[in-house]
């Protein structure tokens, strides 16, 4: 009897592993709501995060990760915008997308994996 409940306990663990790792990846990919809503980059990790953070400490640490990454990305973005007088921010704009895309994908993959991911030059406002 006991060796069943034990089984039922790993179970459950494995099932909240599966749905902290889920949730940190989200945090991650709802960066690309940014298609559909205006400033969705900021507020679908923002969601996610305030959804997850008190319950699973991976969804914390990503959540704040991923929201100090995508105010990062809108401020280079704003920069790239005001450069656009001097057409260096057409470039510099395109820069930052394909830097944005190719960091959330790596990080939505190492959340998923449960590892901790650091996005490189990231203002870290929210600790």
């Amino acid at each position: 009897m006991e060796a069943e409940m034990k089984n039922e306990e790993k179970k459950v663990e494995g099932v909240s592993s599966s749905q902290e790792r889920n949730l940190a990846m989200v945090c991650h990919l709802s960066s690309f709501l940014m298609i559909i809503v205006p400033f969705g980059n900021v507020l679908g990790p923002l969601l996610v995060w305030a959804l997850g953070r008190e319950k699973y400490p991976l969804v914390d640490d990503q959540g704040k990760e991923s929201m100090n990454f995508q105010i990062s990305i809108a401020i280079y973005s704003l920069v790239s915008v005001v450069l656009m007088a001097v057409l260096v921010g057409v470039f510099l704009l395109a820069v930052v997308v394909l830097f944005c895309l190719i960091n959330v994908i790596r990080a939505a993959i190492s959340a998923n994996n449960g590892e901790k991911f650091r996005y490189p030059l990231c203002i870290r406002l929210i600790r």
